[in-house]
């Protein structure tokens, strides 16, 4: 079954951070694979805009580079290859000088009723001067949108500076504040699960799931982001954005329509009722943990402190108890857990179903395990649903433990597509819907900030774990002392 491709209008796209490496490994190609898919045509325009000397074709050669690397079906040689990379052009400018604006004002300009969008691909730091840029150089349209990426600050204080800064030059509709989570297929076939189907739905409280595990695992370590993420952390880098939005998405109530406001006053709420996580339950709430030397992602890799080159408190792996305080989901425990060298690389959601209250059947066949339902995010985005059936055969009743299990890839023919494709062309539609909005945003950071300060008051190191292991043991005692374990994939 192909997916159906929804022509967006010609735009100018503006990749602020041109020659960075997220526009190279992810910009790029995903836009080169909407131009194959005939998503938009020549009248289109994406410049990459940095504050490098780079002649326009020497740019257009480097992206036909990252394209060959990172864009399976790529070939320069191509006349329609040729084309996109014909689209593509550069500017230098220098967002904190005056240097470069009045060029790129010039070229847009050129058609002002245009759909613009501003790719903010560079560090928060400098995301208030490009917007006062913008608007000094009259560049900020009704048909201009904002598209900036995570980190949105580091605290709640922060976060309020960055976003108070971009709302005094852009409107709301017109901020688009990515998390590329949410434009996994899966994620939105969440919804579609729940709210499409009426077999979910009535099943989907406390009085029928006994508990959610929310897992976002990496193999690898932090690499050259090494200076970035001492900064950070796994609590910052993936549970207040990504991790978050997921649980939103999980517990939210059916919203009144599919439609971007919508669908985020009822995220809003559940980040609003989360318990928080204080200093006076942190310790029994949460795990931290750092990777030390071991065996992961086919070979021998150095820990963290290694990798950095001093010695760190940031931790590189985290777990946490989380409960939302509603009618829905009293006492429902959700699992969250992230951290980078880990056995394998995946992010699923895990909805385990409470037991049935009394088994008919003899003991002699077994335990009856709970129902769960699997939602894979990466790799091989899915739904599996584990049943209980009896095994087939005349050697009396067994039972034994089954999916149903659908890939994406094999029931629509082809891969889904990359988050950024999806969440490029909604930029350009003007759709909201799977951006976060500025009060989602730091209502997230008004959970995260106590639990960081929490480990800071405590000034305990993060307990080690060795790579290619699933986090420290305390990370297994959190969801034990519930009588609960991490999921895993079964046989």
């Amino acid at each position: 079954m192909a997916s159906t491709i929804v022509r967006v209008e010609p735009f100018d796209l503006v990749v602020f951070g041109g020659t960075g490496d997220l526009a190279y490994r992810k910009l790029y190609p995903a836009l080169y694979h909407r131009w194959q898919d005939g998503q938009f045509d020549a009248q289109t325009r994406i410049l990459g805009v940095s504050r490098q000397k780079v002649h326009p074709l020497a740019f257009r050669d480097q992206v036909a580079e990252a394209l060959t690397k990172f864009a399976p079906g790529f070939d320069a040689t191509t006349d329609s290859d040729k084309a996109f990379l014909s689209i593509l052009d550069y500017m230098t400018l220098d967002a904190m000088s005056d240097q470069g604006w009045g060029q790129l004002s010039d070229r847009l300009n050129e058609q002002p009723d245009k759909i613009r969008a501003y790719y903010l691909a560079t560090s928060p730091d400098i995301f208030q001067a490009i917007a006062n840029g913008l608007k000094r150089s009259g560049l900020v349209t009704p048909n201009a949108r904002l598209i900036v990426e995570k980190p949105i600050g580091k605290d709640l204080k922060s976060a309020s500076a960055i976003n108070a800064a971009l709302g005094a030059v852009f409107e709301e509709r017109q901020i688009f504040r990515i998390d590329h989570y949410l434009g996994k297929e899966t994620v939105q076939n969440l919804m579609v699960l729940r709210f499409a189907n009426a077999l979910f739905e009535p099943l989907w409280n406390a009085a029928h799931i006994e508990q959610v595990q929310i897992t976002a695992a990496e193999t690898v370590g932090v690499g050259s982001r090494g200076p970035y993420y001492d900064t950070s952390g796994a609590l910052r880098d993936m549970v207040q954005n990504h991790l978050l939005q997921l649980l939103c998405l999980t517990a939210m109530e059916p919203p009144a329509a599919y439609a971007a406001d919508a669908i985020r006053d009822e995220k809003l709420k559940i980040l609003r009722c989360l318990t928080p996580i204080t200093a006076a339950n942190v310790a029994e709430e949460t795990a931290r943990g750092q990777y030390r030397a071991g065996i992961s992602d086919g070979g021998s890799v150095r820990g963290y402190i290694e990798e950095l080159g001093k010695p760190s408190m940031t931790e590189t792996f985290v777990a946490l108890r989380v409960f939302v305080g509603n009618w829905r989901w009293s006492d429902v425990p959700f699992y969250l857990r992230t951290g980078k060298r880990l056995p394998k690389r995946e992010s699923e959601i895990v909805v385990t179903f409470r037991k049935v209250p009394h088994s008919i059947f003899p003991k002699r066949i077994g335990g009856l395990e709970p129902t769960e339902l699997v939602i894979r995010l990466q790799p091989d985005e899915g739904i599996k649903l584990w049943l209980t059936i009896k095994e087939p055969g005349p050697g009396g009743l067994r039972v034994q433990r089954v999916p149903l299990d659908m890939s994406f890839a094999q029931a629509f023919g082809a891969a889904s597509p990359e988050a950024y494709e999806r969440l490029l062309m909604d930029v350009i539609r003007g759709d909201q819907t799977l951006f976060m909005r500025r009060d989602e945003v730091e209502a997230a950071w008004q959970f995260i900030d106590p639990i960081l300060a929490a480990w800071t008051d405590r000034a305990e190191a993060p307990k080690p774990y060795t790579a290619g292991t699933w986090g420290p043991s305390n990370a297994i005692a959190l969801v034990e002392r519930n009588g609960h374990t991490w999921y895993e994939e079964h046989d």
